[in-house]
């Protein structure tokens, strides 16, 4: 399994259990990029050491090799070009952010294996609900089932009602553990689609178009930064270098 294989298995799990939308509907390569499968969130599972050799395998994803995706033809043909050329641009596909891919039917039936094991069928690595996981009744054991005692009577009405209606416990507006955030002031926007953003609280992420807010591109190789950072710790060029 190479790393195109491993991307398009993450993709599909990704999709099946986050956008099921999409395994029918059509999404935009900047919503691909930015939301579904950024390479900040998920490259443990796509295996990538770098974000160019996530951007180079998302080049060769777009560009509709192995009929993984349905792609613009126009997008398609120049991809592939560039794949072809002695150094083909990473960020190539960037240019094509409006353009609609959708998941392949023909890739989606042909996806037999797992990511991890190739033995395991990706259609049945699905959490089971707590129902799937109880016992039924036949296949419990007999002396389980001979010495339950029988469930308690029901309270009566007046039993059942609280002598004072409890309060609701408050939500709390923290941003769960471990998880980056920043506190925009009055007036700041999401750098994505320009909306205001909600001041005086910790967010991670847009609430408006899902973007993360925690993080910049380097305007010199791509790389992803944190908010605040003053230069690329990949190449070194300022933050805020055009």
């Amino acid at each position: 399994m190479d790393n195109l294989d491993r991307m398009y298995r993450h993709l599909v799990r990704t999709v099946r259990n986050r956008f099921p939308q999409y395994l029918t509907q059509p999404f935009d390569v900047a919503e691909l990029q930015q939301t579904i499968l950024p390479y900040r969130l998920h490259r443990r599972e796509l295996g990538l050491e770098t974000n160019e050799d996530y951007e180079i395998t998302l080049t060769e994803l777009l560009s509709g090799a192995r009929d993984y995706l349905v792609v613009d033809e126009r997008m398609r043909d120049e991809l592939k070009a560039d794949l072809k050329s002695p150094n083909p641009d990473p960020s190539a596909y960037r240019k094509f952010s409006a353009a609609m891919v959708s998941l392949s039917p023909t890739g989606l039936r042909s996806l037999e294996a797992g990511p991890d094991d190739p033995s395991t069928p990706l259609r049945t690595m699905v959490v089971p609900t707590i129902e799937e996981t109880r016992p039924q009744a036949s296949e419990r054991a007999p002396a389980q089932a001979e010495s339950a005692a029988p469930p308690p009577p029901a309270p009566s009405r007046a039993e059942a009602r609280p002598a004072t209606s409890p309060s609701r416990p408050s939500v709390p507006s923290t941003t769960p553990a471990g998880a980056r955030a920043i506190t925009p002031q009055a007036g700041e926007r999401c750098r994505s689609c320009n909306e205001a953003l909600p001041p005086g609280r910790p967010i991670t992420f847009c609430p408006h178009c899902g973007q993360n807010v925690t993080t910049i591109n380097c305007p010199a190789c791509g790389s992803e930064l944190e908010v605040g950072w003053k230069f690329c710790p990949v190449c070194g060029r300022p933050a805020d270098a055009h």
